[in-house]
């Protein structure tokens, strides 16, 4: 799979303008949050397979079903998550921020990632994944700059409303990538199962 340019990962939101408005099920509480969430990590699973067409169609019972089922099993990883993060509060509050933005760095986006693929509690807790980043560390830097710098430039164009569903539906588009790239291609034996919700 070829590596996504910043101009295409910027084009991606808009070829498709029109379901950009499927943000606006956000506006109803926990059955269009439960959609959205569901069809984002069938988006990041589109951008781990190199499909970059445009925004797919949102199908809302499907997603929100997905989305329902992914939270809940979502809900061990977060504990575990916050608790070493908690106690590096009480410990020291600059440790915690330090803690904080070294997990949600180098850890929280390829393990998220591979949850979206997984889609099991385990795939959250598959550490040996991490093992890409610090072989591929300089590439890895690289993604995650353009990808700070492409959720900038939708921050900024928030102004005028279409940023918010860019950062929505792309701000993830480069680690995806990467884990297609690098990741799923150096992993023998992956097949994605596709979960009986």
């Amino acid at each position: 799979m070829r590596e996504i340019s910043f101009t295409d990962a910027f084009k991606y939101p808009f070829r498709r303008p029109k379901r950009l408005l499927y943000v606006l099920w956000m506006l109803f509480p926990v059955f269009g949050w439960f959609a959205l969430f569901g069809y984002i990590i069938r988006i990041n699973n589109e951008f781990v397979e190199g499909k970059y067409e445009g925004l797919p169609q949102l199908h809302f019972m499907e997603d929100l079903k997905l989305g329902f089922w992914m939270l809940l099993k979502s809900i061990p990883f977060s504990i575990v998550y916050c608790i070493p993060v908690v106690l590096a509060t009480f410990y020291d509050e600059t440790a915690a921020n330090i803690l904080s933005f070294v997990l949600s760095f180098f850890v929280l986006p390829v393990l998220t990632v591979n949850f979206y693929r997984k889609q099991t509690v385990e795939s959250l807790f598959e550490f040996s994944k991490l093992k890409y980043v610090m072989n591929n560390l300089g590439d890895y830097l690289f993604v995650m700059i353009k990808q700070y710098v492409l959720i900038f430039i939708f921050l900024i164009l928030s102004i005028v409303l279409v940023g918010i569903p860019a950062i929505y539906f792309a701000g993830t588009i480069f680690a995806a990538n990467f884990y297609g790239r690098v990741v799923e291609k150096n992993t023998a034996g992956f097949c994605k199962t596709d979960q009986v919700l």
